[in-house]
């Protein structure tokens, strides 16, 4: 499924995903490739520049509200199972520089990844410009409420104190525990198919280039393995021709595009590792979002739940009983989350923000 609410001339909104550090420097490590269409400039421009230096509006508290204290510039560098915030995903309404000079307005939801913090954005140009001298975001899937970064900068001093104002307000929606998420760059899975295929000893797929460290929180590996390994190995038997036609849509569009598939539980990623028989070697069930970049694609994984192993039957073909179905979850499979597909709407209409109408 693709991202993108149609616009009058039926074309989709310019969506683009980036990835940045989650400290004062807010350095932009990877961007997708939809991002020229979106805010005129091309990839290279703008990495390892300062994500915050893009907002067009007059405030910098951008990177206030992923901090652990509200009143510390340090850099933060939080684990994922840290409880310092409950909020899964941020919602934003901001405007932020062009290529050409001038500014659009951008809808943004954000995730917090170990180290890092992913951003899935999406413009519209026909928005005409309004000053946002407070920053302002919408918690969602987590207590959801509105946060005035700018106005509450003493108020969210702390975690608790983030707790406190959040139960006052009346949280509409408290989800179970964040579900953990991983973010990884790929290297282009054309050229990886070609390599693999001229070569012969390698898995076909793409390889990873980069992974955060929260990886370990999703299935049971080592980030410095994972890195180098292609990533097939982690994905289970079952679900690989499905996941390669995924990586095929995702070469092909600079949409971002979603997912759902299995992964096992406890992959082999080293060559002489003893393996885990198939049939001892759980699934781990993630939701899947990703888009193209310069030369590869870059994804995000957020683990919805652990199922047992598939059965083959007499033929040796894998059957799917009904625990193994991942597409029809009555709670969405993330323990009682809004979808990624609900929580990325280019429509704010449809994006489950009761305080959207005080963003704009």
């Amino acid at each position: 499924m693709a991202l993108g609410g149609p616009e009058p001339d039926g074309e989709r909104r310019p969506t683009y995903i980036g990835i940045h550090t989650r400290d004062a420097s807010s350095q932009i490590l990877y961007i997708s490739s939809g991002v020229r269409q979106a805010l005129g400039f091309t990839p290279a421009e703008l990495i390892s520049v300062e994500a915050a230096s893009l907002i067009a509006d007059t405030n910098n508290d951008y990177m206030l509200m992923y901090e652990d204290d509200a009143s510390s510039a340090a850099p933060v560098a939080m684990s994922e199972d840290d409880g310092a915030d409950d909020a899964n995903a941020y919602l934003i309404n901001l405007n932020v520089k062009t290529g050409d000079g001038g500014s659009v307005l951008q809808r943004a939801v954000t995730f917090k990844c170990d180290n890092c913090i992913i951003v899935i954005a999406t413009v519209f140009p026909e928005a005409p410009f309004y000053n946002r001298s407070e920053f302002e975001a919408q918690m969602l899937d987590g207590p959801k409420r509105q946060m005035n970064v700018t106005r509450e900068r003493g108020a969210l001093a702390s975690p608790q104190r983030r707790r406190a104002l959040a139960a006052a307000r009346g949280s509409t929606f408290c989800a179970r525990g964040r579900p953990a998420k991983a973010a990884f760059v790929l290297e282009d899975p054309a050229v990886a198919s070609g390599e693999a295929a001229q070569s012969g000893s390698r898995i076909a797929g793409p390889l990873v280039t980069f992974v955060t460290g929260s990886v370990s929180h999703v299935v049971e590996a080592d980030p410095d393995d994972v890195v180098g390994a292609p990533f097939m190995k982690l994905v289970a038997p079952e679900d690989l021709a499905h996941v390669g036609r995924y990586f095929d849509v995702l070469a092909a569009s600079t949409g971002v595009q979603f997912e759902r598939f299995a992964l096992l539980q406890r992959p082999q990623l080293i060559s002489g590792d003893v393996a885990v028989a198939d049939g001892d070697n759980p699934r781990v069930v993630v939701e899947c979002l990703g888009a193209a970049v310069d030369d590869g694609v870059v994804i995000m994984l957020r683990k919805l739940r652990t199922m047992p192993p598939l059965t083959r039957n007499s033929l040796g073909r894998y059957v799917r009983a009904k625990v193994h179905e991942i597409d029809d979850d009555d709670d969405g499979g993330g323990g009682g989350y809004l979808s990624l597909a609900e929580i990325i709407s280019s429509d704010p209409e449809t994006s489950d923000a009761a305080g959207w109408s005080q963003l704009c």
